[in-house]
């Protein structure tokens, strides 16, 4: 069947996401905008106040008789399994019993009238405790014998004893990696109503609503088609949303099939903080052996991460690490290991690149210490250990590289951000001396797009053509602001040749797509966009067998164009062709599906192809550094980002804008700080420092590589943009430490810790100046 393309959205085409209007004005809807219902009551979280503990004794009597508190909830009270682990290890209490394993734990939870009554009363609880001693730090956890959270990997390839051997030069390292809060603008929030028998229903802000709808039965002891979750949209997650949502849903359903009355619960900004996980810290220790030429012969490095108190995602997440740890270069002998570390912290969890951006710092940074050894220039560095062909194409976990576009990309942003010139310009200007001095870099990125839990690559859809020729879209993906629903209302509507304004986007709900995967890995448009097409096609089939047997064409004489269907040399309008099909009893309705061919793992040998395809890209930025205060500003950053044939180009460019920025904060500003009893300190906007307006780059310029289409059969060619942009940044934290060694000139590796705040870019220029 031909397709044209004359109509208002369509693919390969910008579009303005769907709610911008909507989110602008305040009309866009979240699941705290839900009308209460009459009688809906308010939960919230009595938390420990210490790190590490045995509950000695607990008195619940002043919450109980606080005003307007209706019902105290404790791990007594479960009706199932009180447990509400994301990987079904069962290692996460939703209520503490009998030990503290982190400041901020969920030990009981209120429910009042209203949400202040229920925040004030949980204060009132006399909770004694005999103290534990207690671990923050990975290294820390390590030295101490704590144990894994879940169990650790290794990736080998090649021998590393012998490439070591063979090397003419070797550097040994530490790397310190803060984490992150994901501080969206939506906290989490639960919504639940009660049903009949044995049903709830549950509204609440989640990337994953069949693993909350899981963990809902689970706690009350039902089975999973008793319990419905809903999510019309988030206000961000990140990664927050994907398991952390867990403990907050199921104690909303919880409460309200108790009380038989609506409850809805929604902590502080502080309790969000402090009781939900965050991008996991990591401590790398890297060996790195090569030539004189800057040419790698053998990398052996641990990736060691603070986890938290449970498993939670963490396994993944350090296994992703490993995987990242090449980014875009060739090992010919490595051995790569993570080391999840329990530690008495919240339970750290997925964060936008899960593990991967983590694993690219410490590629760089191996880069940043042979560039500086051999007095080169990083990208000479970078370029001589590129994946190549032949011998130089093979992953440490021995999946080829074929789809490799990273020679192209550098070599044209290098070209198009005058990087050569501005290099030897900033040389110049730090050569003079003086208090500010600058730096440059430009790094690459290449990351690999599926879930490595194989069984997650999968995608339902659900589309309906009423008899009035509208179109009803509903998918397994969640919609957090990334336009997901945009770009798979685009795939519809080119698919049935039609105007976007035709197709009505549904809330995600769980009694219409069932089993869905998160919406995370970047997977959200590869996988939801493909169900969506599978269900399209199950529907033109129908109706092309049903007009070429009504016209009497052949079947390849009916075609879809321009909001109308073409049957033979008859053009008929798209609302008569439907209503007519329907009156022919044409079954207007399909549910799609959509499983990524190709990928397979085998994590005991560190073996497979955990991977589809991988996007790349590359960025530029110089940076401006006050070396009396540690201060500093970027001046400019140039990107060229790979999506392939990209669905919606302006989306993705806010995507690769918005991943630059967020990543840069990790880099530079956001600091998590515990203090020496265990509790977090940056636990809201007041003491955690997210960048604003005046820390974005002074010239910003994002382009995509329009000449790049996947290879692979992804949805129309494209490729995954939510994670792949957010590691581009590492050239402003690499820009910050060439600003840092000038003060040295250039002799020695600055070293700088991941966040390079100004406390920390000061010290260093302060160690370096001896």
């Amino acid at each position: 069947m031909k397709e044209l393309s004359s109509i208002k959205g369509g693919v390969h085409r910008d579009l303005i996401h769907d709610s911008a209007a909507k989110h602008v004005i305040g009309a866009a809807d979240y699941t705290d905008d839900i009308a209460e219902p009459v009688g809906t009551l308010h939960a919230y979280f009595g938390t420990s106040d210490v790190a590490h503990a045995r509950i000695a004794s607990i008195d619940l009597s002043a919450v109980k008789a606080a005003p307007g508190v209706v019902e105290v909830l404790t791990a007594a009270d479960v009706p199932g399994v009180n447990d509400v682990s994301p990987t079904g290890k069962h290692d996460e209490p939703l209520f503490a019993k009998d030990t503290i394993e982190f400041w901020g734990q969920v030990i009981f939870a209120v429910v009042a009238e209203t949400r202040d009554q229920a925040r004030r009363a949980a204060a009132l609880a006399q909770i004694d405790y005999e103290a534990l001693d207690h671990v923050v730090e990975a290294d820390e956890a390590i030295s101490k014998g704590y144990p894994n959270v879940t169990d650790p990997m290794t990736l080998q390839r090649g021998d590393v004893a012998l490439g070591q051997a063979d090397a003419t030069h070797r550097i040994q390292g530490q790397m310190r990696i803060g984490g992150q809060d994901h501080m969206y603008l939506e906290g989490h929030i639960a919504f639940a109503l009660p049903g009949e028998d044995d049903e709830v229903i549950v509204h609440c802000s989640t990337q994953h609503p069949s693993e909350a709808q899981h963990m809902v039965a689970h706690v009350l002891g039902v089975p999973n088609n008793a319990v419905v979750v809903n999510v019309r949209r988030m206000g961000g997650g990140f990664g927050g949303k994907e398991s952390q949502m867990n403990q907050f849903a199921a104690v909303a359903a919880m409460a309200a099939k108790r009380l038989k009355r609506p409850v809805k619960i929604r902590p502080d900004r502080d309790q969000d903080m402090e009781s939900t996980g965050k991008r996991h810290d990591f401590v790398v220790d890297y060996d790195v052996a090569f030539d004189g030429d800057g040419r790698i012969n053998a990398v052996d490095a641990q990736f060691a991460a603070r986890c938290g108190w449970t498993s939670d995602l963490s396994g993944p997440v350090t296994d992703r690490a490993l995987f990242h740890a090449d980014n875009t270069y060739f090992y010919p002998h490595v051995r790569l290991q993570s080391r999840p570390m329990k530690t008495n912290t919240v339970s750290n969890t997925a964060f936008r690149g899960f593990g991967g951006p983590q694993g690219v710092v410490g590629a760089e940074r191996m880069i940043e210490e042979i560039a500086y050894a051999l007095s080169k220039d990083p990208l000479e560095v970078r370029k001589a250990n590129f994946y190549g062909q032949m011998d130089r194409n093979i992953t440490p976990y021995h999946q080829e590289v074929e789809d490799n576009v990273i020679d192209r990309l550098v070599d044209e942003l290098e070209s198009n951000s005058d990087y050569q010139a501005r290099r030897q310009a900033v040389l110049e200007h730090n050569a003079k001396g003086g208090i500010i001095r600058k730096g440059i870099s430009l790094t690459p990125v290449k990351f690999g797009i599926s879930f490595t839990a194989t069984w997650y690559n999968q995608a339902g859809a659900l589309v309906h053509v009423y008899n009035d020729g509208s179109i009803m879209l509903n998918h397994g993906g969640t919609e957090m602001g990334q336009g997901l629903n945009t770009k798979v209302a685009q795939i519809v509507a080119d698919a049935f040749q039609v105007d976007i304004d035709r197709i009505k986007i549904t809330k995600t709900t769980t009694e219409k797509v069932p089993n869905t995967s998160a919406t995370a890995a970047s997977s959200g448009t590869d996988l939801n966009g493909m169900a969506a097409l599978n269900a399209c096609d199950q529907i033109k089939e129908r109706l092309v067998a049903w007009a070429a047997a009504k016209w009497s064409v052949a079947e390849d004489a009916v075609n879809f164009a321009g909001n109308s269907v073409r049957v033979g040399g008859e053009e008929v309008p798209f609302n008569d062709f439907i209503s007519a099909a329907y009156m022919d009893r044409v079954q207007l309705s399909a549910a799609g599906f959509y499983k990524t061919p190709k990928i397979h793992w085998d994590r005991a040998k560190g073996q497979g192809r955990p991977f589809y395809y991988f996007a790349y890209g590359a960025a530029v930025a110089e940076v401006s550094v006050d070396t009396l205060t540690g201060e500093y500003q970027v001046d400019r950053a140039d990107v060229l980002h790979d999506v392939g044939k990209s669905l919606n180009p302006v989306l993705d460019k806010g995507q690769v804008e918005g991943a630059f920025v967020q990543g840069m904060g990790w880099l530079t500003s956001e600091e998590l700080f515990w203090d020496d009893a265990g509790r977090l300190r940056t636990h809201a906007p007041s003491t955690y420092k997210i960048p604003l307006a005046g820390d974005i780059p002074r010239e910003f310029n994002v382009n995509l590589a329009d000449w790049s289409e996947n290879r692979e059969l992804t949805i129309k060619r494209s490729k995954a943009v939510g994670e792949p942009p957010f590691m581009l940044p590492i050239c402003v934290f690499e820009a910050l430490g060439m600003a840092v060694a000038s003060v040295a000139d250039y002799r020695e590796c600055p070293r700088l810790d991941a966040p390079a705040t100004p406390e920390r870019v000061l010290m260093a220029v302060e160690r370096l100046r001896g």
